[in-house]
């Protein structure tokens, strides 16, 4: 299987964000619901994975604001 919008049905890449991601619905564990929502575009079809972890890393490195924890977090 591959990882391309053009190779994968939605579900497909649904199963490969919550697989890549590991449990983001557990008790808040690690707060990743910001990740989850930065794939979006790809279980959508709309941008390909390896665009949206590009523009990821250009912000992280600019240092330009992320994905945020959720308000209910107990981390934050």
């Amino acid at each position: 299987m591959g990882y391309l919008i053009s190779e994968t049905t939605k579900e497909e890449r649904e199963q490969i964000v919550r697989e890549a991601l590991g449990n983001i619905d557990g008790q808040c564990d690690g707060c990743m619901s910001g990740l989850a929502d930065m794939y979006q575009d790809y279980i959508d079809g709309k941008r390909e994975i390896r665009d949206i972890n590009m523009a990821f890393h250009a912000s992280y490195v600019s240092g330009a604001d992320g994905p945020t924890k959720r308000e209910s977090c107990p981390w934050n």
